[in-house]
């Protein structure tokens, strides 16, 4: 006879009493989803991606680039918590929201593909993404140098070799990425 399947609800507690084994846990509508810990070329590209944003929004009033770990929220925010790899949050009045960040506060979201679960990435994190608001979603693919891009709910989204860019509102100038340069860079 078999054993009945257990039904557990992940809340943020739970994983907060979870050890620190180097793997990613978040949760999204009380699932729990883990990813193991970054390697190397991961680390490279959020760190490269992140230097590049930060720089770009140097001194705006629009936003600031931030990296994870870094909690973001929404709804009840005992059954939801993500940490996209790099992103930026809306600033407002010339400051940041109060942490942890709510999915809605975000202007871009940006997530560089867990080999070991691509769905998370590709499907269930921009469909939450975009759902909730955020005004544009990445997912940076480096073993195939290119990435992926949606801008909005109704966005079919479309795949970038080249060049992907970047314009929030109040900003002149748009932020625009070399992705032959961008990965080269970040296999240094």
């Amino acid at each position: 006879m078999g054993m009945p399947a257990i039904t557990l609800e992940w809340t943020v507690e739970m994983l907060d009493a979870l050890p620190d084994d180097g793997q990613r846990y978040e949760i999204i509508d009380g699932v729990l989803f883990v990813t193991p810990g970054p390697g190397e070329m991961h680390q490279d590209v959020v760190g490269e991606l992140y230097a590049l944003l930060r720089d770009y929004l140097m001194g705006s009033d629009v936003g600031k680039a931030m990296v994870s770990p870094s909690d973001v929220r929404r709804g009840d925010r005992r059954r939801n918590r993500v940490q996209p790899d790099v992103f930026v949050i809306r600033k407002v009045d010339g400051k940041r929201p109060p942490y942890p960040y709510e999915l809605h506060d975000l202007l871009l979201a940006v997530e560089v593909v867990s080999p070991g679960n691509p769905l998370l990435d590709y499907q269930v994190k921009r469909d939450l993404y975009l759902r909730e608001g955020v005004g544009e979603y990445w997912v940076i693919n480096p073993g195939a140098r290119n990435v992926s891009r949606w801008r909005g709910r109704d966005d079919p989204g479309e795949v970038l070799s080249k060049t992907v860019s970047w314009q929030p509102e109040g900003v002149s100038v748009p932020f625009v990425v070399d992705l032959a340069g961008f990965f080269e860079a970040a296999g240094r």
